[in-house]
């Protein structure tokens, strides 16, 4: 029930609870309470607040009235669950039609420094209360010159907004638009679109990139607009400090990382530096680029001793000039001195380290791996000008034909062939890269596995016309042919590797979800009900996104370095968001184009799997439908029907500004998006939304370190073709298979840097909020949705016991595999409340956090 505004609260045991001094006015009392750790300013004496009545108008402004100022009063250290805080007491005095507080005005009165208000309580008469769920900054008056607002923790939709806050929701909303003129200073709240006119440096020749979003030719999602000067040499790059690490790129102090969870990030980032990289990289700039020279010295190397100096001073020096403040940067050195870091040992081998190389692993990882979401149903055999016959195939067909095994729905693909073509020529002009654009076909047996059955490995032909050169490789389990097909799979693994940590995971959950982070932020006030719904999806992501522009996207950065498409990557990931839709984004949906499933109103899900031993799909439509019934409910408590959803201003502007601005680039496309004039397809949307930035991200993230974590399983970039028959390469395959294949994946740095990387990628932090979870109690006063939040929980609480169920029944082989790793990665964990970090393969978090 929403908690209505009443201005009959005030009775005579308030007023008698005044002395006679006061007598007349009403006495509310209320705490402050503000973070109070890793380095935080205090509010100041000079701090003030001001109540704004959420009942009353004052018919000058046609605003809420205004109480007097009133100052913080002293200031006990406090806890908040595991936050450090400190509680501030503060009284204000109100005539007694004052009215019902609907929204306070904190003003900054420090010179320099920025707070963080967690909450502020109001005691009012009758043992009544109201609650102001903060979690924001407040900058110095100073700088803002203005006071910052926030409002009661009740929602309204646009049309029911009180009279005495109706003006005040309108003019927040403008100011969090801006103008999108000038450059953003980090105390401003203005959330802007703008082009990814941020990758590139124009001033190295190298490092020239296009910008991507705002034509034909590059289509992308946008990202926050900064505002920095253009580059004088090409006038359209945005120049940036280019520095190992930078932090000095704006986005709203709101959406940036807590202290806390930025000194565990840092002190990751550090430690895999410091520890593992700068010794690699003395070798190469020492010329001296090694390989592994066996596969036992690189578990031995990696895994077995690693060594656990202190940090290394240089990393330590840059990091000291980037971090915000002095006592950040001790406790990120507290960090890593407590907490020597060591590659733990993947998964993948710590059972048998030699059952990631059987066919049975292989092809069990497209359906449980890090990757699930890419193999789809052959349809039409061969696929589209593929050289694959009959011939190759039927003989592992359990005595089918290659028609009547597509007929029984028992022919699948991994495809990585038709997007990739168009790049291979200028890809394998980069140094040290071999790559092929590859098809690999399965076959679905009677015991519910996969298995692989060809591989096509295509490059373009020398001459004109846009031919292709291609080889077709079967498995084998003995002498030349055997090593070969190993190493075709690799090839394969290397294409799947590149796609998902560009398409995959960057592009579908990163790139995809910051559009409608600011559209909401433009368009929905924070006491919107939708606002409230998505707030806990969004938590740093915009974050973790400009930290990945500046440091693993940009001309020269990690993913360039490590990943097989070098300076093209981003580029390539622009063709491919061309053929993004949103709709096709609900899992539902997803697992019927990939053929993988089939419409069956009466399942789960409203589908039916062509697989029954799908992990990734069967997992993820019972986190989905639970999802999609709290979405539901939640929606029909605030919308009683369709024409409050289309007459809803906010929403129908937020909509908008998603399709037009944030994907503007796909707003010509109506088959990318629902009309938003309905319940239904707002329950699809916003269902869909939260499953993107919760278990999608979850499902492809969460597990790079359990299985690429060994990186002969997952290698991002191939340095040899495979041999032809009767050359000297394949001469040197087969006198020693394990070199050639070492000289073929990354060398010792490039794999070390690509570890280092998905190990603090593949990290839970202490301040995880996971799905069916808030931050807090308080995030609302609807008591009815605290209610279906309980719900919500325990159906997920239900989900995590069928996945453990599954996950033991020995009839499900590709749960756990010849790897014998159980799949856990859409395993809610909405237990984990105690801070449990780490790379721990399981857990959905409520965003896309890191």
């Amino acid at each position: 029930m929403q908690m209505p505004f009443c201005p009959k609260l005030w009775d005579r045991s308030a007023a008698a609870a005044t002395s006679a001094a006061q007598a007349g006015n009403v006495v509310i009392n209320g705490t402050v309470v503000v973070a109070n750790h890793f380095g935080l300013s205090a509010p100041g004496k000079s701090t003030t607040i001001r109540l704004i009545s959420g009942t009353q108008v004052d018919h000058e402004t046609r605003k809420g009235r205004l109480s007097g100022e009133a100052a913080l009063r002293g200031g006990k250290k406090t806890k908040h669950g595991k936050a450090s805080t400190t509680t501030y007491n503060v009284t204000f005095l109100v005539d007694p039609d004052f009215g019902t507080p609907g929204a306070v005005a904190v003003k900054n009165g420090n010179r320099n420094d920025q707070f963080f208000l967690r909450h502020v309580h109001l005691d009012l008469a009758e043992d009544r209360s109201i609650h102001f769920d903060c979690n924001s900054w407040v900058y110095p008056y100073k700088k803002t010159n203005s006071d910052r607002l926030f409002f009661i923790n009740t929602s309204y939709l646009p049309e029911k907004t009180p009279e005495a806050l109706r003006l005040l929701r309108e003019e927040e909303l403008r100011s969090l638009r801006g103008n999108g003129r000038g450059e953003r200073k980090d105390w401003e709240r203005v959330y802007d679109f703008d082009y990814y006119n941020d990758l590139g440096n124009p001033d190295n020749d190298d490092h020239v990139r296009p910008v991507l979003g705002g034509t034909k030719q590059h289509p992308y999602p946008r990202r926050c607009r900064t505002g920095r000067p253009l580059s004088k040499t090409d006038g359209v790059t945005e120049t940036r400090k280019h520095k190992v690490i930078n932090l000095d790129m704006y986005i709203p102090a709101d959406e940036r990382f807590s202290p806390g969870k930025l000194a565990e990030v840092l002190a990751m980032g550090v430690q895999a530096v410091t520890h593992f990289v700068v010794p690699e990289a003395r070798s190469l700039f020492h010329g001296d680029v090694v390989n592994f020279n066996s596969l036992d010295q690189l578990r031995a190397d990696l895994y077995a001793k690693p060594p656990q100096p202190a940090a290394d001073g240089r990393v330590m020096d840059e990091l000291k000039s980037s971090v915000p403040s002095h006592k950040t940067y001790k406790q990120v050195s507290k960090i890593v001195k407590d907490n020597p870091v060591k590659f733990p040992t993947p998964q993948v081998i710590q059972h048998d380290k030699e059952a990631w190389r059987s066919d049975e692993e292989f092809a069990r990882e497209m359906l449980a791996g890090l990757n699930p979401v890419v193999i789809k149903r052959l349809t039409v055999f061969p696929p589209n000008k593929s050289t694959i016959t009959a011939d190759h195939i039927e003989s592992q067909l359990q005595g089918l034909t290659a028609e009547q095994a597509v007929e029984e729905k028992r022919m699948y693909i991994l495809d990585h062939h038709d997007y990739l073509m168009p790049y291979l020529r200028r890809i394998n002009t980069l140094q040290g890269v071999c790559v092929y654009a590859s098809r690999t076909l399965l076959f679905l047996k009677d015991d519910g596995g996969l298995k692989p059955v060809a591989i096509e490995l295509s490059l373009p032909s020398d001459g004109v016309g846009g031919g292709e050169i291609s080889r077709v490789f079967c498995p084998a389990t003995q002498g030349t042919d055997a090593h070969l097909w190993q190493l075709a799979k690799t090839h394969v693994s290397v294409n799947d590797s590149g796609y998902h940590q560009l398409i995959s995971h960057w592009l579908y959950t990163h790139a995809t979800v910051e559009p409608f982070i600011i559209a909401t932020r433009r368009q929905l006030s924070a006491m919107h009900p939708i606002h409230k719904l998505l707030d806990p999806h969004f938590k740093d992501n915009m974050q973790i996104n400009t930290l990945a522009r500046s440091i693993l996207l940009s001309a020269g950065g990690l993913l360039e370095k490590t990943m097989y498409p070098g300076k093209y990557a981003m580029e390539m990931s622009s063709d491919i968001y061309a053929h993004w839709r949103f709709t096709d984004q609900s899992l539902p949906n997803d697992l019927i184009k990939r053929g993988m499933a089939y419409k069956d109103e009466k399942a789960r899900g409203g589908v039916s799997l062509h697989i029954e031993d799908y992990p990734y799909a069967v997992d993820g439509l019972d986190v989905w439908v639970a999802i999609e019934s709290w979405v539901r409910n939640y929606c029909n408590h605030f919308y009683h029907g369709d024409a409050a959803v289309a007459g809803d201003l906010e929403l129908q502007a937020w909509w908008d500004d998603v399709r037009r601005v944030g994907h503007g680039d796909l707003s010509h496309d109506r088959a990318c998006w629902l009309d938003l004039h309905t319940v239904p397809n707002l329950v699809n949307t916003l269902t869909t939304l939260v499953w993107i930035a919760s278990a999608l991200h979850a499902a492809v993230n969460f597990g790079q370190y359990g299985y690429a974590g060994f990186p002969p399983n997952r290698p991002t970039r191939c340095r040899r073709f495979v041999p032809l028959p009767g050359s000297p390469e394949m001469v040197q395959l087969e006198a020693d298979p394990d070199r050639f294949f070492l000289e073929m994946v990354p060398d010792r740095f490039t794999t070390t840097l690509g570890l280092a990387l998905i190990e603090v990628l593949s990290n839970h932090t202490s301040d995880e909020v996971y799905l069916g979870q808030r931050a807090t109690s308080t995030w609302t006063d609807e008591g009815e949705v605290l209610l279906l939040l309980d719900g919500f929980r325990d159906e997920l609480r239900r989900v995590e016991k069928r996945v453990e169920e599954r996950n033991k029944d020995p009839r499900l082989g590709n749960r756990r595999g010849p790897v014998r790793v159980p799949y856990t990665l859409l395993y809610p964990d909405v237990g984990n409340v105690a801070g449990e970090k780490g790379i721990t393969g399981k857990g959905i978090p409520n965003s896309v956090s890191i």
